[in-house]
């Protein structure tokens, strides 16, 4: 039993969106030292403060040599990674005695004795979390929801939104709230949870062990975005073309897309499963107990995230360069 914080940290994917929030969040606390595996080859740029290894990904030992002596490693892959690197990952996390993972499932609550079995990205990740454990790991998820800015900005296929034409397709009536997160709050929650002890009396990291973390920024709607981009660029609907389309029929379209090769209709799948009426684990924010109170989480302003996105539009933001 350990009640001092963990203090040694290893984080995949830290010159990303995500992994950069988390690895900003834990050197602001000083309480840390964050490693960050690269590959030999990689040119994307980490936070100052923080230590790089580079590693070969099809070398093991490469990997696991990176982890020794880490007592958490925090996983962030993006959807272009190999099926199967983050089960080499665990695999090299394992062999390097590492106790404890974050895996790749942020996103929104993940149920297995209550799991739609056609939501085939639910299934991976969820399988992924279960490979992870089976190796003898710890795990601890953050469910986050959906990522705020990042959705809102990406374009049409994802929130429905396309920014810099100033379109949007309302799903249904546009009224269906989902339980969203900004990067940054993710990132304090990564931190706040690695200021409690790792064990002993509660609250402690311990608390989430093979469990998750339920946290959120927001709790919004089409219609709730659409006002606040209002407020935030100075339009009113009149300045929008809005358009409406049913859930299921964009899903439909997005399975055809994809069946054609095109990779947005994932997004339109994907998205679509959130905004759809049935799916109630979309909006958990409003039934679950969130822990962003034991983790110190501030309130957040709508407006503020709101235009973060349309500066990441405005300053030709391309996200998958």
């Amino acid at each position: 039993m350990s009640t001092k914080p963990i203090e040694r940290v290893c984080i995949v994917g830290a010159t990303g969106r995500l992994g950069g929030a988390f690895a900003k969040a834990l050197l602001h606390t000083r309480k840390h030292t964050v490693t960050a595996l690269t590959r030999a080859d990689s040119t994307g740029q980490l936070p100052e403060g923080i230590k790089a290894v580079k590693v070969d990904y099809e070398d093991e030992s490469s990997i696991v040599e990176a982890l020794k002596g880490q007592q958490l490693l925090v996983i962030t892959l993006g959807v272009g990674a190999p099926q199967d690197l983050h089960g080499r990952i665990a695999a090299a996390a394992a062999k390097a005695g590492v106790p404890k993972v974050m895996p790749n499932a942020y996103g929104y609550p993940m149920d297995k004795d209550n799991l739609d079995e056609e939501d085939t990205f639910a299934v991976g990740v969820l399988a992924q979390v279960e490979e992870v454990q089976r190796l003898g790991l710890s795990t601890i998820i953050l469910s986050c929801g959906i990522w705020y800015e990042w959705s809102l900005a990406l374009g049409e296929p994802w929130f429905g939104f396309t920014i810099k034409d100033r379109k949007v397709t309302m799903f249904d009536d546009g009224k269906k709230i989902l339980t969203v997160s900004t990067w940054e709050q993710c990132g304090r929650a990564l931190s706040g949870l690695l200021s409690l002890p790792e064990s002993g009396a509660s609250p402690c990291v311990d608390d989430f062990k093979n469990s998750s973390i339920l946290i959120n920024s927001f709790r919004v709607s089409q219609r709730d975005m659409l006002d606040s981009l209002h407020r935030v660029m100075g339009t009113s609907d009149s300045d929008w073309d809005i358009t409406y389309e049913s859930v299921e029929k964009r899903m439909q379209d997005g399975a055809a897309e994809l069946q054609k090769g095109i990779r947005t209709g994932f997004a339109k799948i994907l998205y679509g499963r959130a905004f759809h009426v049935a799916k109630q684990n979309s909006d958990y924010a409003a039934t679950r107990q969130m822990h962003n109170g034991i983790l110190g989480l501030p309130k957040e302003d709508l407006d503020e995230a709101t235009k973060r996105a349309v500066d990441m539009v405005q300053s030709g933001w391309t996200p998958f360069a």
